[in-house]
């Protein structure tokens, strides 16, 4: 096998991995964060308790794709990073923001936990639009002028109305009562600005590259990846149709399919997340580079894949194990 063929492949594909991951996984806690304030005080402090065992570890897995980027394909990584400067500032102060809320809000008198539960709550929301804006930047091969931008923008609404989605699915599965019933109606409001978001990215990203416009629609690659948009279009359906089925299941006192909602907006966001792979590989600079001139030499590559080899087994490890653990609904805010 030529290493210096396959690896940056692989590399490629351990970065996609990682940054999937973090999408779903902190994305919901992200989600939840933005919710926040639409909820009374008990039933924000129930919030918190949700995604209190796993929002810091969430974050892991974006460490671990943007030092894939930085130590396999260091070119793609001065770049990037370079012309998304803004966004990822302001992305950290975001995460920085949530973190030091995080931990304040418990240690805050009465009076004044509300300002830190903003704090959480305007964090999150900075994290989640600056990613968006960060994709539509990628996307738009770090174009200039105000249509570029303006797509940038369009992105960070979507993939926000996106983890609002994922966090009122996150509060539908692990919640009861009142607050699972809240969870439930700000997800068929966040239904439709996911989905509205979905089609306009799926439509104005061809037309901000021609290239990826001729991946997907010429024969008989159209016909291949047609079931892709069909399947997410179900998936929208399936929400549209069950949220309201389960909104009269949960008033009755009935919790069964609690996961229904959260499982179809993962399927929504692995769709989504293949088909723009789809959309960019081999590239990783749209328009400039590709994985292969973006790589580092194979023998690098050689000793960085070993590191990865015992890094990623570990960080999935811990991750199944803290969901195994503090799996089912999540209870009352306790830090005695």
């Amino acid at each position: 096998m030529n290493a210096e063929l396959w690896l940056p492949v692989i590399f490629a594909g351990l970065m996609a991995i990682s940054l999937l991951a973090y999408v779903i996984l902190d994305g919901y806690d992200l989600g939840v964060g933005v919710l926040l304030p639409l909820g009374s005080d008990s039933q924000r402090d129930t919030m918190i308790a949700s995604i209190g065992p796993f929002w810091d570890a969430n974050e892991t897995w974006l460490v671990l794709g943007v030092g894939l980027l930085l130590v396999a394909f260091p070119m793609a990584h001065g770049i990037i990073l370079g012309e998304l400067y803004l966004p990822v500032a302001l992305m950290l102060l975001g995460l920085i923001l949530r973190g030091v809320a995080f931990d304040f809000r418990v240690k805050a008198q009465a009076h004044h936990q509300p300002a830190w539960n903003a704090a959480f709550a305007a964090g999150s929301l900075l994290a989640a639009i600056s990613q968006g804006v960060m994709l539509g930047r990628y996307l738009t091969g770090f174009a200039p002028g105000a249509a570029a931008w303006g797509f940038a923008l369009l992105a960070g609404a979507g993939l926000t109305a996106g983890y609002v989605l994922l966090g009122a699915g996150w509060l539908i599965m692990k919640t009861e009562g009142e607050l699972q019933q809240r969870a439930t109606r700000w997800a068929q409001r966040a239904l439709l600005g996911t989905g509205l978001a979905v089609a306009a990215v799926s439509i104005a990203t061809p037309l901000a590259s021609s290239r990826i416009a001729a991946k997907w629609f010429t024969l008989p690659d159209f016909l291949l990846l047609l079931p892709l948009p069909l399947i997410s279009l179900a998936l929208f359906v399936l929400l549209a149709v069950s949220l309201p089925r389960l909104a009269a299941r949960q008033a009755a006192g009935r919790d069964s399919f609690c996961w229904l909602p959260f499982a179809a907006t993962v399927g929504i966001v692995l769709l989504s997340f293949w088909g723009l792979a789809y959309s960019v590989f081999p590239e990783i600079v749209i328009g400039r580079l590709s994985i292969w001139q973006a790589a580092s030499d194979a023998e690098a590559l050689w000793v960085i894949l070993i590191g990865a080899a015992v890094v990623l087994p570990a960080i999935i490890g811990y991750t199944v194990f803290a969901y195994r653990v503090f799996w089912g609904k999540a209870r009352d805010l306790s830090y005695s």
